[in-house]
């Protein structure tokens, strides 16, 4: 395995932090306060401006290896990177959902499907959700899903119910992947498919925006959405009946790379933050940074943070030489272990921070609450582990 960066990339990481330093950071407050003053569900002022900026600067759809040229490794560090401020993956045509979903349309999409979507998607002129998750099934285990796409002559008729379909407040979404059985009667694996829903379609309604621990993650969210009688050109269907969990093992595999290597630099960022504040605060005489249980957090959190990163590149390095079939129980393996690994991290700086670290003073509650949320997004901890052990113990 070998992680040394070409030049490319070495070039691109320092235009990268570049970047981050004179207009992400410094901008930070300003975000806060657009989304805090007006209708919180329009597109930000902030991050257009950026977004202009970015593509100036090459930096844009760098997750995509047949536009950018990156591997899956070499994008890894650049993932962290926009990962120390949680907004500013979109900045750069790389965040969540837009990035599956664009990679979904690349992989199988039509090339008219590509021109309706997958285009405009790149250009950033969109946003898109992935509703696949339902309240009134464990969807963790996406054989129980209920939505139905059902042919009638030239078109299909989408029922459904679905929550958990992230960016769906936004005003700009105007897609929805839909994932729902078109054959109860098949085998287990081959009764799910997936369909292009426009948003604005009759019949689809967003219901309510969910919150996470309080925060409603605007202007992007997590919507509520129902399907009622959606009909939909059968047109508009990824790349056959039955062929749903193919696209979604293919679509989950990158992208759990991505979160992975944007929670690292949450960690990191936590952990720096641990480190200011106990150097300049002191307690019973002495600064917090000379404190024993202080000190040790700060040696386990650099230890944790590193083993994590490695064990992400390694896996990065897998996908890229193997592909992702081979490697799925190392994607497993880093679903399950970074989420838990940059909640300690976050915590054991929240804790340092006293008061600070649980107000709006700091990052560090929403940073929490992200990677608190990683434990269930794109399933939870207990399935990729049940998964780990069956590959173990075949």
């Amino acid at each position: 395995m070998d992680f040394n960066y070409s030049q490319k990339v070495m070039d691109l990481q320092k235009k990268l932090e570049a970047f981050m330093d004179e207009n992400v950071y410094p901008n930070e407050a300003r975000y806060l306060e657009e989304i805090g003053s007006g209708d919180r569900w329009e597109p930000i002022d902030l991050i257009e401006e950026l977004k202009a900026k970015a593509k100036r600067a090459g930096l844009w759809n760098l997750f995509l290896p047949d536009i950018s040229g990156l591997s899956n490794v070499e994008y890894a560090p650049l993932a962290e990177m926009m990962g120390r401020v949680y907004w500013s993956a979109e900045v750069f045509n790389c965040s969540a959902p837009d990035t599956g979903n664009m990679e979904v349309l690349h992989m199988y999409g039509t090339e008219s499907q590509k021109e309706m979507w997958l285009k405009p998607l790149l250009e950033g002129e969109i946003r898109s959700c992935f509703s696949m998750t339902e309240p009134d099934v464990a969807s963790s285990d996406a054989t129980n899903i209920r939505g139905s796409i059902v042919l009638d002559g030239e078109d299909y008729i989408i029922n459904g119910r679905k929550w958990w379909s992230t960016g769906g407040g936004d005003k700009r979404c105007k897609l929805a992947i839909f994932m729902g059985k078109t054959d109860e009667n098949a085998s287990k694996y081959l009764q799910q498919s997936m369909i292009l829903v426009p948003l604005d379609a009759e019949g689809v309604s967003i219901k309510r925006m969910l919150d996470v621990f309080g925060y409603d993650d605007a202007p992007n969210g997590h919507a509520e959405i129902t399907f009622e009688d959606v009909r939909v050109p059968k047109e508009n269907l990824l790349l056959g009946e039955g062929r749903g969990f193919e696209i979604a093992q293919g679509r989950l595999g990158p992208g759990r790379v991505h979160h992975a290597m944007r929670l690292i630099g949450l960690a990191e960022r936590a952990l720096e933050m641990m480190k200011e504040r106990s150097g300049r605060r002191i307690a019973f005489g002495k600064q917090l940074s000379e404190q024993g249980i202080i000190r040790s957090w700060i040696a386990e959190s650099r230890s944790e943070i590193d083993q994590a990163r490695l064990l992400v590149l390694k896996t990065a390095w897998m996908m890229d030489e193997v592909g992702n079939k081979k490697a799925r129980k190392e994607i497993a393996m880093i679903k399950a272990v970074l989420p838990k690994m940059a909640l300690e991290v976050i915590d054991r700086a929240i804790q340092t921070h006293g008061g600070a670290g649980v107000c709006q003073d700091t990052f560090l509650p929403f940073a929490w609450t992200i990677a608190r949320m990683l434990r269930i997004a794109d399933g939870p901890d207990e399935v990729h582990l049940e998964s780990i052990a069956k590959m173990e113990l075949r």
